[in-house]
């Protein structure tokens, strides 16, 4: 287990709930929830049967009939507010995967990604809210900090909807959170697997959208647990955020490939040099919790308890070009590899 990874889990007995179940994220926490805990039933929300079939299969070898048990998978969509509200019932926790994530086709196709990523985020809350699910857990993105994009943009108003749900549970009870962090390794659509591809074709060179550009990094196993971490720490309202490194796009390159040259190729749309996780206006509600950032939420409930923590300095943000953490090759690597845990080298080393 990760450096993010939960001393302990509270889950045995519990019904979970992810929507985007079968997506990259998905289909690693509920294998990770699988090994680490017994749930009542482990439900999978997603919109592709194909994608659903292929996991109960590969589940089915890997974990056994009598695991497998607590698995449900319903077929559906988080536009579909009434299909919701039927999977949500009984749900203890929800964990709000699903969404429209790539920044070209968003930019190409604003109202798709808009329905889902926005209005989904509205019928999730309010399937919540109905069932009176105990937590819910969203997943956002370094982009939503300070958008450029409509992607972005989305995630943004999506992280907002689910900090000001709070505000409405009342005597309900159920507690939103959102979790917000960097590209993660590996995953679809992440710049390692083109050039994976790239390479195994025998390019001769790899494409880099700008020398100057810096990304934050995680691998997905440090994004399962920074999550299930985070249902321990949550009080609601609030935004984790994970102290994570970052590392060139063109030394990605030169750690894959070191033999390749590389062709620069221009930012595409939508896409920033840099991305931030906290702003400037959002360090002034945000505490340093040790391995993680959490932004406050600026209409806190009179009941919340809040964390403590020391508050940042007035002019601190955090951004993948001025982060003090950067990855070397052999730490990007390892990440890559999901092996052990990467090395890393400081700012002024």
């Amino acid at each position: 287990m990760g450096r993010f990874a939960p001393t302990s889990l509270d889950l045995d007995g519990k019904v979970i709930l992810v929507t985007g179940g079968t997506g990259s994220f998905g289909r690693r926490f509920i294998e990770t929830v699988l090994e680490r805990a017994s749930p009542r039933k482990l439900i999978v929300y997603s919109r592709d049967e194909l994608k659903q079939s292929e996991m109960q299969m590969d589940l089915a070898e890997r974990f056994g009939p009598e695991k497998l048990s607590a698995m449900r998978f319903f077929l559906g969509d988080v536009r579909d507010a009434d299909r919701l509200a039927l999977a949500f019932r009984g749900a203890d926790v929800v964990i709000h995967a699903a969404a429209l994530k790539q920044v070209p086709a968003a930019e190409y196709n604003p109202s798709e990604c808009i329905h889902t990523n926005v209005l989904g985020a509205e019928n999730v809350v309010r399937a919540s809210l109905a069932n009176r699910v105990r937590q819910v857990v969203a997943l956002s993105t370094d982009k939503a900090c300070n958008p450029i994009n409509l992607y972005g943009a989305t995630k943004l108003a999506s992280d907002k909807t689910f900090v000001a749900a709070n505000n409405l549970s009342g005597d309900i009870g159920t507690r939103f959170s959102v979790v917000r962090y960097g590209n993660v390794v590996g995953s679809r659509g992440s710049v390692a697997p083109l050039f994976q591809r790239l390479i195994a074709r025998g390019a001769a060179e790899l494409p880099i959208t700008d020398p100057r550009m810096t990304r934050f990094l995680i691998t997905l196993t440090e994004g399962v647990d920074f999550v299930l971490s985070s249902l321990s720490w949550m009080r609601g309202g609030e935004i984790f955020v994970p102290k994570i490194p970052s590392m060139k796009i063109v030394d990605i390159a030169a750690a894959m490939a070191p033999d390749l040259a590389t062709r620069v190729v221009g930012i595409r749309p939508g896409e920033k040099l840099h991305e931030m996780m906290i702003s400037v206006d959002d360090a002034r509600t945000t505490i340093d919790l040790g391995d993680r950032y959490a932004i406050e939420p600026a209409f806190a409930e009179y009941t919340r308890d809040p964390h403590k923590g020391p508050p940042l300095a007035e002019d601190f943000s955090y951004a993948s070009d001025t982060n003090d953490d950067w990855l070397d090759r052999a730490g990007f690597l390892a990440m890559l590899g999901e092996g052990k845990p990467a090395r890393r080298r400081r700012a002024d080393d």
